[in-house]
């Protein structure tokens, strides 16, 4: 993979390509034909989304009309009563819910909102975008099942300026309408394998979609390229374990693809001795992380690696909020390769990120320390990593999760 095929890459991809999309099977499409390119046989593996035909989305408070989004998967109706800013999330915040409209400036998980349902909210509001850009951008948001857990009130979402107006008039009563049509999309998951002398597998994986507002450059089709250019390393060389490839869908919604994936392909999973996932790589400023979800050990070699190959790298153990999360809670050893970009250089779910904020010279750099690292994997007379997943990672899978509640402290 060359500086000037990642860069092309990167100019035909930029639109925004969500889940179930038509633009979405278009990138599918152009990565499959990326895949033949190199001689990669692939094939393609749907699973069903939810998505929505929103036909109105009205929020109106003290009279005033704001633009807003309705949340895909809330429900249709009209509802309307005493609006409450909820800033907090200790137990007397959420109690003063009750009976009234909540705006929200807490992350829509699900404790947050099923604490908002427990305490009698009629509906909510969020926002997104920031103060400080020129734009007025809404971006569509999704009630995820494993959010509402089946219980659903009707939400939109607006602009950081005008929630900022909302709250800064102390306006009082909010009205909220929403007609929308939902229905089952497919999503898709790209797969291309290159078996290896045992039947034992490294499974790499980096999500292509996008969110609505975004072209996906940075987040994620930095990634997909990454993994197509160790496709390309690998296509001729030894490797005594085998190298599977997943461009995954969905991830943007909730790591949907790799979750399918790991569903239904559980059984073989017994053979997945590593999962490496790439998510954000290649940006022009940043530092470059791994967050591991196995024993300590991994990161110890990772650490002495990047010291061998003279690549600066920041490794810990964790969980990392991408496609890596699913694998690991299979118990599959799994960590994320990314390339984090400070907050004012690079931008992700919204317009500005797009290949400005990418350098293909460093997708290139980022890319051939990838191969490397996964060479070592592949062709390891034994894989040295454990095939377990330590207490405190499982512990932290299911908060991620939402099996278990986090603690105050991290709300």
């Amino acid at each position: 993979m060359k500086a000037k095929d990642v860069k092309q890459i990167l100019k035909d991809t930029a639109y925004p390509h969500t889940a179930a999309s038509p633009e979405e099977m278009q990138c599918l499409t152009y990565l499959q034909q990326r895949c033949q390119q190199i001689g990669l046989t692939t094939r393609v593996e749907g699973f069903p989304i939810e998505r929505a035909d929103i036909r109105l989305a009205s929020l109106t408070v003290d009279g005033r009309v704001y633009p807003c989004k309705a949340y895909i998967g809330c429900g249709s109706g009209k509802v309307e009563g005493p609006l409450y800013y909820l800033r907090n999330t200790d137990e007397l915040s959420f109690s003063l819910c009750r009976d009234h409209i909540v705006l929200t400036d807490q992350p829509l998980n699900m404790w947050n909102y099923q604490d908002m349902l427990k305490n009698g909210a009629l509906g909510f509001i969020t926002f997104t975008g920031r103060y400080s850009c020129p734009d007025r951008d809404i971006d569509q948001k999704t009630l995820r099942p494993a959010t509402s857990q089946g219980n659903k009130i009707l939400g939109v979402n607006i602009n950081v300026k005008d929630a900022m107006d909302i709250v800064s008039r102390s306006l009082k009563h909010a009205c909220i309408e929403i007609e929308q049509d939902v229905f089952q999309a497919d999503a898709h998951n790209l797969i291309g394998e290159l078996p290896g002398e045992i039947d034992e597998w490294i499974v790499l994986t980096a999500h292509y979609d996008s969110t609505p507002l975004s072209c996906g450059s940075y987040d994620n089709m930095t990634g997909s390229i990454g993994i197509l250019g160790v496709a390309e390393r690998f296509m001729k060389g030894h490797h005594r374990r085998g190298l599977r490839f997943i461009w995954c869908g969905g991830e943007e919604l909730g790591l949907l693809g790799s979750k399918d994936y790991c569903a239904k392909h559980e059984a073989e999973l017994e053979k997945v001795v590593l999962n490496i996932n790439l998510d954000m790589i290649g940006s022009i400023m940043g530092k470059f992380i791994a967050c591991c979800s196995a024993e300590e050990r991994l990161v110890s070699f990772l650490e002495y690696t990047a010291d061998e190959l003279g690549f600066p790298i920041a490794a810990r153990t964790g969980v990392y909020s991408s496609d890596s999360t699913p694998f690991a809670d299979k118990g599959v050893p799994s960590l994320s390769f990314a390339r984090i970009a400070p907050p004012t250089a690079g931008s992700i779910h919204e317009r500005y990120d797009t290949p400005a904020i990418v350098s293909p010279e460093q997708v290139v750099v980022d890319t051939e320390f990838i191969a490397g690292f996964t060479g070592r994997m592949a062709n390891a007379v034994r894989c040295p990593v454990k095939r377990e997943i330590p207490e405190k990672i499982k512990d932290k899978l299911d908060v991620y999760l939402n099996r278990k509640r986090p603690p105050k402290a991290q709300d």
